[in-house]
């Protein structure tokens, strides 16, 4: 069994800690995204970003956050250019 605050890898490669992840307010998951509360609540209602509720209070895990960000991110297309292209 693993020691608390140790971390593991998953299938995927990646390394996840084993320390229980902290919920975030509303107010705090758009400081984080650097958005706006409305665009939270909006997510949170379409059902588009995973949360929990704590009787009437709503949570995001800091890890549904790092999700979120990392489906969304595009990579950059990096295109080779010929040698022999025109000058601009």
């Amino acid at each position: 069994m693993p020691s608390r605050g140790s971390s593991a890898r998953t299938d995927a490669g990646k390394e996840v800690s084993n320390e229980p992840d902290r919920l975030l307010t509303v107010a705090d998951a758009a400081e984080r995204l650097g958005t706006g509360e409305r665009f939270i609540r909006r997510l949170i209602h379409e059902r588009r970003i995973r949360y929990v509720k704590v009787g009437k209070y709503v949570r995001i895990a800091e890890s549904v956050l790092r999700t979120y960000v990392d489906e969304r991110t595009i990579e950059p297309v990096r295109s080779t250019r010929s040698r022999h292209g025109r000058a601009a």
